[in-house]
């Protein structure tokens, strides 16, 4: 089984064969590799990716025997495991273990995609061309397009990776989702550092619990190739400081003074208002400090973790000096201007502790009033949902409850969740239509007051019964005040 496999790299090194997991991608001569799913086991679709041409078939020993014993014209290829014969073959096919590229990744509950900004700023001011695979899109010079996942599948990661180095990108700056890692999706990336931003409760649908939603984390900095990658990881965090108990090497960054005994990146918020916020950082035996226009502790710590990360690859105090014109990422408190000067931000926050992060910053930036627009989207951890309503409550003076995303439950069923965390809210609005909802906010919007309408941040769609509808926070905003 080995020696067959091994055939068949050197076979897919040398090129001519496509690889593919999707029986429906398959074309004459193709590799099809019968990967086990979350939900579907791809050895159901061996007959498919047979019909279609498949040249040879990688599938567990046992699979479709009776199948293969009827047709007799395919190749088989035996693998114990399926999804790492999969990475394997990727590498392979692309010899992504031989490109020239830097690429860092960014994982954590909040702050990867504002990270990912900022680190592709950080290296383009250094003269570097930079590609970013992240949430909101995968990017690099003279290629967009739109991000269905965070992280890419296998194939695609090490196809773009590829097509990056050939289009001359530098850099590559790669979210990295926990569901990613878990699904072996950058297996083969050869990461030359790594940030953690924090860890706070989400995705427990998938993971069952916070302690293998923080193995999932670990694993970027823990197993992945190349042993010597800078790591920065965030030390006022609780799942940081065991992270870096686990990583000896890693330089810590933080808002509070770090453990003695090691190196850290240490920033003093001197000042956090409407206008942005002002750092003094410290680590060793240098001392800067850097003006930026966003808002809030929670970007102070995005903007730490960036600079901790570019001091462990080696850049010096003097390159951050870029990280201060960034104004910021689309969805991520990001303020839509309007004609009658009201203060509307739009932001992704979708956790407990994201909500009160962003809600936090507001409040420290002096407005009279906080209304928030928000709700839980459907088929997702439920045990959150109270939560949430918990954080708005705390922090807001109105709340709106409303639709976000709730796929294939009943909006109203979704509402009812969170309505048990709203108890002590100061003053709360239900409706289930969102765009209801958001009229009803600005309706009550004064001049000194801020709306956060949260949720959806970048996406511009409703998922309602498995079916995307267009929907943009920005653009209902906008309609509503009749912006030009």
């Amino acid at each position: 089984m080995e020696r067959q496999f091994a055939a068949l790299l050197e076979q897919c090194r040398r090129g001519g064969l496509e690889v593919r997991a999707d029986s429906r991608q398959v074309a004459p001569g193709d590799i099809f590799v019968a990967v086990a799913g979350h939900s579907e086991d791809g050895s159901r679709f061996i007959p498919a990716a047979v019909e279609a041409g498949a040249g040879v078939v990688v599938c567990r020993p046992g699979s479709a025997e009776e199948f293969f014993a009827a047709n007799a014209g395919c190749a088989v290829v035996h693998h114990a495991d399926p999804r790492e014969a999969l990475w394997f073959l990727a590498e392979a096919r692309w010899h992504t273990d031989q490109l020239p590229l830097k690429v860092i990744g960014i994982t954590g509950t909040n702050g990867k995609t504002t990270c990912a900004y900022l680190v592709e700023r950080l290296f383009a001011g250094a003269g570097c061309r930079v590609g970013v695979l992240g949430t909101v899109s995968y990017r690099w010079p003279g290629h967009t397009e739109a991000a269905p996942l965070t992280t890419p599948d296998v194939l695609r990661v090490h196809a773009m990776l590829s097509q990056m180095a050939q289009d001359g990108v530098d850099v590559v700056v790669m979210e990295v989702s926990s569901h990613a890692v878990e699904q072996r999706r950058i297996c083969g990336v050869r990461f030359s550092g790594c940030i953690f931003t924090n860890l706070t409760q989400d995705h427990l649908d998938y993971h069952e619990n916070m302690e293998s939603y923080f193995r999932a984390k670990a694993r970027l900095f823990l197993e992945m190739p190349r042993s010597d990658k800078a790591m920065a990881v965030n030390s006022d965090d609780p799942w940081g400081r065991r992270l870096l108990e686990l990583c000896p090497t890693a330089l810590s960054f933080g808002l509070q003074k770090g453990a003695p005994h090691r190196k850290h990146l240490w920033g003093e918020l001197l000042s956090s208002g409407t206008n942005g916020c002002h750092l003094r950082m410290s680590c060793g035996d240098e001392r800067w400090e850097l003006r930026s226009p966003l808002v809030g502790a929670f970007n102070a710590s995005n903007l730490l973790a960036v600079q901790a990360l570019g001091l462990d690859l080696g850049l010096s105090p003097g390159d951050f000096a870029a990280l201060e014109k960034f104004s910021g990422v689309c969805g991520r408190l990001e303020r839509v201007e309007n004609p009658q000067g009201l203060s509307v931000f739009v932001d992704y926050a979708h956790t407990p502790d994201a909500l009160e992060n962003v809600l936090k910053a507001l409040r420290g930036a002096g407005f009279r009033r906080i209304i928030t627009v928000f709700g839980c989207g459907g088929n997702r951890d439920r045990s959150k949902r109270p939560l949430m309503g918990e954080a708005v409550a705390r922090w807001s003076d109105v709340a709106v409850l409303t639709s976000d995303n709730p796929r294939f439950e009943e909006p109203e069923a979704i509402l009812q969740d969170v309505l048990p965390g709203l108890a002590r809210a100061p003053e709360l609005v239900v409706r289930v239509d969102r765009r209801e909802a958001t009229a009803a906010a600005l309706d009550m919007l004064g001049k000194d007051d801020a709306l956060l309408i949260a949720g959806k941040g970048h996406e511009d769609y409703q998922i309602i019964q498995g079916v995307r509808h267009h929907y943009s926070d920005q653009e209902v905003v906008r309609e509503l005040l009749h912006c030009a």
